[in-house]
Parts: structure tokens; C-alpha cells; sequence
């Protein structure tokens, strides 16, 4: 696991948690920066995903 897809899955956790205050909150702006950084998480998940396919197909070579 590379530092990317650790990056993106604490992203991910920090972004429904704040998705879930918000809806507690009844804050729709709060929410909103919730889901947005899950989306973040998840996008900087797979980068580091595309970079171990890319790490570990050099090796093979």
C-alpha cells in the first residue's frame, strides 16, 4: 500500500464522518464538504492503485 491510497482512504473515512455531522447538524453545506471529500478520497485511492499496477508490472519485467 502506497502513501496515496492510505492518503485516500483516511480521505474517504473523514469525508463520511463529516457527511454524517452534517446530516446531524442539518447542515447541508457540511454535508456537501462531506461527500466532496470522499470523492477526493477515492479519486487519490485509485491513483495509488494505478501506481502499484504500474510498480508491480515493472517488476515483472
Amino acid at each position: 500500500m502506497n502513501k496515496d491510497q492510505v492518503g485516500g482512504i483516511a480521505k474517504d473515512i473523514a469525508g463520511k464522518v463529516q457527511e454524517s455531522t452534517g446530516k446531524i447538524l442539518g447542515s447541508k453545506m457540511q454535508e456537501a464538504k462531506g461527500l466532496r471529500k470522499q470523492a477526493e478520497g477515492k479519486i487519490e485511492q485509485k491513483v495509488g492503485d494505478i501506481k502499484e499496477i504500474a510498480k508491480n508490472s515493472t517488476k515483472k519485467s
